[in-house]
């Protein structure tokens, strides 16, 4: 008798665990802010296409326009500037995205098949050219994008074979996915790319978000009614921009819900990406950085 109340108070204690879990995670879903007002504006550029935020206060545009990759700090002054268009170090032919973690920071470098890495202060590293090698799993042309995961391994992001590189920190080639023989993760016309900070790389492709582990398993496929323009992460926070709507989400999440970021003001410009850090949302446009702060009525 005793065993059988033990074994059913059991039962009811992790069913309670789990509602009670449930609740937690409705709760901070509620209580996250999910409007925004706008404070301020800060950059000039002429046609940004990427920007990333580091946690220590650097933020990096590129602007394809000038072919440059531009270091701001979060007041908006422009610390340095590199670039200029050619094919040499430190030069670029239409940079279309921007990574960057607290040491290094890697910039597509589109038109020139490469991707070159700088230091923090935009000092020229290295590039990862391979399009003339003779092992035609490592070749990648006109990337679209790069992201670093934590354990250091780098991701490109590869237009030209609709495919996902994956290279160690040294530029040795490790794997591809997401090509032609990847059945329903196969991409059709991959846009852009992310890393959560548990190693799941998400992918958009047209109006799905794709989503692998490391090894290059396809984990989830999302689709939405509309094309996906842009996705970022900062720690476990995804930013999709759709048209000019912005949705939210967590990477933590098993099942990803995604909410409407709503701003109390409009923005009359085309929005290329967004990234909420600090419960700060950034908003970038071809010619400036946005900045919205939490809005409670």
């Amino acid at each position: 008798m005793l065993k059988s109340y033990l074994i059913m108070f059991i039962k009811n204690f992790e069913k309670l665990m789990k509602n009670l879990i449930c609740l937690i995670i409705i709760l901070s879903n509620i209580s996250f802010p999910q409007k925004f007002r706008y404070q301020q504006s800060i950059g000039n550029f002429n046609d940004a296409s990427a920007f990333y935020l580091v946690p220590n206060g650097f933020i990096y545009v590129t602007d394809k326009e000038n072919d440059e990759v531009i270091q701001l700090d979060t007041l908006g002054n422009v610390l340095k500037d590199v670039g200029g268009f050619g094919w040499n170090q430190s030069q670029f032919d239409e940079p279309v995205d921007v990574f960057a973690d607290p040491l290094s920071v890697y910039v597509t470098d589109k038109n020139n098949h490469r991707i070159q890495r700088f230091d923090r202060n935009l000092n020229f590293i290295s590039q990862l050219y391979t399009r003339e090698n003779d092992n035609p799993d490592e070749r990648f042309g006109y990337p679209l994008s790069c992201a670093v995961s934590n354990q250091g391994d780098l991701y490109v992001l590869d237009s030209e074979n609709k495919r996902i590189l994956k290279f160690d920190l040294f530029g040795n080639f490790k794997l591809q996915f997401g090509g032609i023989d990847a059945g329903k993760f196969a991409l059709k016309n991959p846009k852009s790319m992310s890393i959560s900070s548990d190693g799941i790389i998400f992918v958009s492709d047209q109006n799905s978000i794709l989503t692998y582990d490391q090894f290059g398993n396809g984990i989830t496929k999302l689709e939405f009614d509309e094309q996906i323009n842009s996705l970022e992460i900062i720690f476990d926070r995804i930013t999709v921009v759709l048209n000019n709507k912005i949705l939210f989400a967590r990477t933590t999440q098993e099942n990803f819900e995604f909410y409407n970021l709503m701003l109390e003001d409009k923005v009359d410009e085309k929005i290329v990406s967004s990234v909420l850090l600090n419960d700060k949302l950034y908003i970038l446009t071809p010619e400036q950085i946005m900045i919205f702060l939490p809005f409670s009525e």
